[in-house]
């Protein structure tokens, strides 16, 4: 019928877990140093360490995969407070995350760093940024975040991109071929971050059109991206 109005397939956003285990952990050159960080543990070369890396370098897992072998409790930057000071380093050892300029109490974050070491607690501090690059107002919390040793994430190389993909894909139970994953590598920026947001337009697009995963269907959706 003329002006006949077809309904549309309603795509439901569903929650999907990424595995963040030491089995589903993708090695590459990229991430060495912050593996065998990870790895090296107890025996760092100080009781408070770095991870730098751009978004979606693998610091969060990397850090999952240290407070499970640790016991440590975790928390965002912007969470911590000088009052939950204590309690975040009941276990003796503690994951801050996300260390942003202007997004953290300085001072909060300065008592933390003085009673751990009195505690002789270990923390793992992770941001897009080395402590070098962030402009800090506190003096001596500048000062002591620059004496802290960094270990650095850098962007994937290609076979562990390729492999960031199907990862993704199979977090969120999507079968692919190897079109598919071959078409994505070569025309997607080389990130960890691109590669998780093109998988997940890919599956929420897929549902709601009713169509199989193909690399058609990607090229469609960079296309229009």
């Amino acid at each position: 019928m003329p002006g006949r109005v077809h309904p549309r397939q309603l795509a439901f956003s569903l929650p999907h877990a990424e595995s963040l285990s030491r089995d589903n952990f993708l090695e590459g050159p990229a991430n060495a140093a912050g593996l065998g960080l990870i790895d090296s543990w107890p025996e760092w070369p100080n009781r408070i360490m770095w991870l730098a890396g751009p978004e979606g370098s693998g610091k969060s897992h990397l850090a999952a995969i240290w407070a499970e072998e640790s016991g440590a409790r975790s928390t965002t930057a912007n969470a911590l407070t000088a009052a939950s000071v204590p309690g975040a380093l009941a276990t003796g050892a503690l994951v801050v995350e996300d260390i942003k300029v202007g997004e953290f109490d300085e001072r909060a974050l300065f008592h933390l760093m003085n009673l751990a070491r009195e505690d002789e607690a270990n923390l793992l501090f992770t941001g897009r940024e080395v402590p070098a690059a962030l402009e800090i107002e506190l003096r001596d919390l500048r000062s002591r975040l620059r004496a802290v040793p960094v270990v650095a994430l850098l962007p994937p190389d290609d076979r562990l991109f390729r492999g960031l993909i199907v990862k993704f894909c199979a977090d969120r139970q999507l079968a692919v071929d190897e079109s598919v994953v071959s078409y994505l590598a070569t025309r997607l920026e080389r990130s960890s971050a691109a590669a998780r947001q093109a998988v997940e337009l890919l599956d929420s697009e897929a549902l709601r059109l009713g169509r199989p995963v193909t690399r058609a269907l990607a090229a469609e959706l960079l296309r229009d991206a």
